[in-house]
Parts: structure tokens; C-alpha cells; sequence
């Protein structure tokens, strides 16, 4: 199956002869020369093995500051959601390094989360959907109580699989 934003690249066969064979599947690694929607546009695009792999990494502890500032929350606040101590965060953003374990897998779901927004966006009819900022309203919304989730906010249950 190939979609162009389903959850099976387009590029996950490739041809040897005339067998197709399915390419491995690879962890998803952030760029902040490429950007944070290349990043979101390529985890929405995953397939669920390379979500795997990709959790089992971590996520670059700069992706995060990188996600709150496209969200407008203080870092401190994303750290926070995602149940990362804020000194861990820093000390890993200063090093470079990874935020694996739960807060990796707190940070994925969110760009997932953030990648639904903005595909509902760019499906969207509306002339108002050219100017709406999906990461900006994630960003409010994970932090308004909501009654489906029993009156908690979603920024209370992301750091749960």
C-alpha cells in the first residue's frame, strides 16, 4: 500500500529486477537544518515499525525546544508534558544528545498529534484554513480541560503511550 501521507511512504519498495522488495525499515532522525515540518510531515508518513525504532532511539533533545517554541509554550512547559526533567532537557540540548524512554515516546506522539492538525488543515475547504496555525492551536488546546478526557487537559495524559 502506498500513500503519500497514509502511514507507507511512497519510497518504502524499491525495485531489484523485477522482484519488489521492502526497504528496512529506518529510525526517523531531526534536522534542525531540514526543519520541524519535514520532521512532522516524515513521522506522519512513518511506518508503525519505524515509530518503533524511532521511540527506541529517542528523539533529539533540540527537537522539543524546537516544538515548544513552534507551539508557543516555554520550554520549561513542554519538558513538563512530556515528563522530562527541565535540567536533564537542557544538559541533553547543550550536549546534543538524545531524550529517549518516555519522554522520547512523549515527544513522538506529540509530532504525530501535531501532524494530524496540520493534515486536517490542508484538507480543510475552507478559506480560513490557508492562514490557520495548527501548531500554535495544538499548543493552546493540549492545556484547556476537555470533557472527553473526563475534564483533565491532554498535556495531563501525553506522557502515556
Amino acid at each position: 500500500m502506498s500513500r503519500t501521507t497514509g502511514k507507507y511512504a511512497p519510497d518504502s519498495r524499491r525495485n531489484r529486477g523485477k522482484q519488489m522488495v521492502a526497504e528496512e525499515p529506518q529510525i526517523i532522525a531531526y534536522g534542525s537544518k531540514t526543519g520541524l515540518n519535514a520532521y512532522v510531515r516524515r513521522v506522519s508518513g512513518a511506518t508503525p515499525m519505524e515509530i518503533v525504532l524511532t521511540e527506541r532511539a529517542g528523539v533529539q533533545a533540540k527537537l522539543i525546544k524546537d516544538l515548544a517554541s513552534r507551539m508557543a509554550l516555554p520550554a520549561s512547559r513542554m519538558f513538563t508534558i512530556l515528563g522530562v526533567p527541565k535540567a536533564t532537557a537542557e544538559k541533553k540540548v547543550a550536549a546534543g544528545e538524545m531524550v529517549a524512554g518516555q519522554g522520547g515516546q512523549a515527544a513522538i506522539g506529540m509530532i504525530r498529534l501535531l501532524g494530524i492538525a496540520q493534515d486536517m488543515v490542508a484538507n480543510s475547504t475552507s478559506v480560513d484554513a490557508q492562514a490557520f496555525d495548527a501548531a500554535h492551536w495544538l499548543g493552546r488546546w493540549i492545556e484547556v480541560p476537555q470533557p472527553s478526557l473526563g475534564g483533565r487537559k491532554p498535556a495531563e495524559l501525553l506522557d502515556t503511550p
